[in-house]
């Protein structure tokens, strides 16, 4: 007899980059040379004053729930990253620390929307978001972008697709796969047309830091009611640690607190006492030291790409990170290669990349084109 599962289960497809991972991961214990193009984490290990501060936090023991929204002095930490890189002062009180970005999403996602309703978000995107939606039995009104707004969501892309059942508007910057920015006066335009239409704005800033040659805006410079996410996985390098942030208005951290209570109690301790590290001035000269290693690896593939044939119409100004510059696919024919699919339902043009991480480049004919280059060197 068949098991009866939920219709929300079964409306939720695969992440299939992590189908992909596992697959590349068994070919690599078979022996096999691969390039790992599949999924968005840094190739550098965590950094080791990290590595050590979550060492000593075994060895004290703290290992015990923490409070539902973390550790205050973590909280504490986070509001003088804000001050120190934005110039903009955020009550720790409003900060709550979360299992991954991917909680402070699930948060968000609950107390903002209903069943039946819909947050308004750009196409291409990163796939899991509307997953989140669809767990609360809400939905993903999906808005196609293209080059000529640089894939991000624009305040005209709200005016003309707002209708009854609009909530808010979730954008990224840098956006994932796009890689591209929305400027301060961008998030400005966001913010009134949400704001006029009594909605909410969410942000996801969770490739901020590995932005290259500009710096990027937080929301919170101009919407201080703005909900924002966060993750210690990109710039900061600790993706298995599963640990990010949400950024909320003051009147909305009771009812989040509640929903963290009964969704994961809290995030893991030991990689909050890590995190502390985080913002010592010499670890984030390491961060600073990798970003700079991802710009000079961005600087190489871009031209690359453009010799193999492919019209690249928006560079990327951030989240890219790819394989080591020593690494050259026009000389590695026999390498086996990891990519993930996009997932989007309006798919970018044949042989052109727009994609912000090597990790997340789906066009179909790259990875064919790229290999077919291969062999004929």
């Amino acid at each position: 007899m068949s098991q009866a599962y939920s219709a929300r289960s079964r409306a939720i497809e695969p992440f299939h980059v992590m189908a992909l991972l596992a697959r590349a991961n068994e070919l690599q214990a078979a022996g096999h040379d691969v390039i790992h193009l599949e999924i968005g984490e840094p190739d550098f290990t965590t950094a080791e004053p990290i590595i050590k501060a979550g060492q000593a936090a075994l060895a004290a023991g703290e290992t015990r729930y923490t409070a539902a929204r973390g550790l205050p002095a973590l909280r504490e930490a986070i509001a003088g990253f804000y001050a120190q890189r934005y110039g903009v002062q955020v009550d720790p009180g409003r900060i709550l620390v979360t299992p991954g970005g991917s909680g402070a999403l699930l948060l968000a996602s609950s107390l903002l929307v209903d069943p039946g309703k819909h947050w308004l978000l750009a196409d291409p995107g990163y796939p899991c978001n509307r997953h989140f939606l669809r767990l609360v039995e809400a939905s993903a009104q999906l808005v196609p972008v293209g080059p000529a707004e640089r894939y991000q969501l624009t305040a005209e892309h709200v005016a003309q697709h707002w209708n009854a059942d609009t909530v808010g508007a979730l954008v990224a910057s840098p956006a994932n796969p796009t890689g591209t920015l929305l400027s301060r006066d961008e998030l400005t335009g966001l913010s009134v047309a949400i704001k006029a239409r009594r909605g909410h704005l969410v942000v996801d800033e969770i490739y901020h830091g590995l932005t290259y040659g500009c710096d990027a805006s937080s929301v919170l410079e101009v919407d201080n009611d703005a909900f924002v996410l966060n993750s210690f996985s990109k710039y900061f390098g600790m993706t298995g640690w599963r640990l990010g942030w949400l950024v909320a208005p003051e009147a909305a951290v009771p009812h989040l607190e509640r929903l963290a209570q009964n969704l994961y109690i809290s995030a893991p301790s030991m990689a909050q006492h890590a995190a502390l590290t985080c913002f010592e001035p010499d670890t984030l000269a390491i961060f600073e030291a990798r970003r700079a290693e991802f710009a000079k690896r961005r600087d190489y593939l871009l031209p690359a790409l453009r010799e193999l044939g492919f019209a690249i119409e928006v560079e990327p100004e951030g989240a890219f990170y790819c394989m080591p510059t020593s690494v050259r696919l026009a000389a590695m024919p026999s390498v086996s290669v990891g990519i993930s699919s996009r997932q989007s339902t309006s798919p970018l043009p044949q042989g052109s990349i727009s994609a912000a991480t090597w990790p997340a480049i789906t066009c179909a004919s790259l990875i064919p084109r790229a290999c077919r280059a291969c062999s004929r060197r």
